[in-house]
């Protein structure tokens, strides 16, 4: 077997990771304060990455540190919005495929903000995007209605696309683990402070509770980007965008297996227009690119 196809499988694997870090998510804010699940997470997995980034802090400009940890807090809104809507949510596909929009937010919003046009694909997948959208929000018989859940889930795809442009900006000026761990370390005082504010812990939790959190940070988080990384090391750009894609569709299978979640005909012609939206979008960019590419 070649790298490159070892490198698809080692990124199809990913998105499954990815998606049970959905289901583990989810069954350790039945014992854990949603917020403080995140803090606790996100601190410990910055303190992982800490030891391993001694000799990047003393290389990198110390002025961009603080801009490094201000970027980390629109990620932490992100995710903070994406735990809440989880813990008020019974849809957890759903909400996966309404997550998976934020790559589409991300040139709507780079547009104002960077004068960076959109290019003609994004203008193909949005309506499709969109109409996918209304049919997640057609009520069985009650018409057009948006569950809170869905606003949540919405606000948060939001916020992942405004930080995905200001990253990409300090991505190139600082050391990728650093910028990694600085961001979770921000994530998780967001989730800690935002706990100790609003929310009250349990007198005890359950070692089945301490289980799934362990699940979460080791393997949806810790062993799922380092093995996100691997894939992408030796993957195509088109492969790997294409290949991403597949995390919602898995969220769905594994939040029907474990959660009976029901999908009726207008949630399941939604998830695939958006599914659609983000292959024209994700995939068809690639290849338009790389047949201009041929042809130049």
């Amino acid at each position: 077997m070649n790298l490159e196809r070892r490198a698809d499988l080692i990124l199809v694997a990913t998105t499954m990771l990815a998606a049970a870090g959905w289901i583990f998510s989810k069954e350790a804010i039945q014992g854990l304060p949603a917020f403080g699940f995140i803090g606790l997470r996100f601190v410990l997995a910055s303190l992982c990455l800490l030891v391993f980034c001694f000799p990047d802090i003393k290389k990198v400009e110390k002025a961009l540190i603080p801009k490094a940890l201000g970027v980390g807090c629109i990620l932490g809104t992100a995710i903070l919005l994406w735990i809440h809507a989880i813990a008020v949510s019974d849809t957890l596909g759903e909400g996966a495929f309404i997550m998976s929009l934020s790559m589409l937010f991300v040139p709507l919003i780079a547009w104002p903000m960077f004068k960076a046009k959109p290019p003609r694909t994004f203008w193909l997948a949005l309506p499709i995007a969109f109409a996918g959208l209304l049919m997640l929000s057609l009520g069985g018989g009650n018409g057009w209605q948006m569950s809170s859940s869905q606003l949540w889930f919405m606000a948060s795809a939001v916020m992942l696309a405004v930080h995905f442009n200001f990253n990409s900006q300090y991505a190139r000026k600082f050391p990728t683990l650093l910028l990694t761990c600085l961001q979770l370390f921000s994530i998780g005082c967001m989730g800690l402070i935002a706990s100790l504010m609003f929310e009250t812990w349990p007198e005890s939790v359950s070692m089945t509770t301490w289980g799934w959190f362990a699940l979460s940070m080791l393997v949806a988080t810790s062993l799922r980007y380092v093995m996100q990384t691997m894939g992408q090391k030796h993957s195509t750009a088109a492969n790997a965008a294409i290949i991403m894609i597949l995390e919602p569709v898995w969220t769905v299978i594994l939040s029907v297996i474990w959660y009976g979640e029901e999908m009726p005909a207008n949630k399941l012609a939604g998830c695939l227009m958006i599914l659609l939206a983000l292959f024209t979008y994700r995939g068809l960019g690639h290849v338009i690119g790389f047949i201009t590419k041929k042809v130049a």
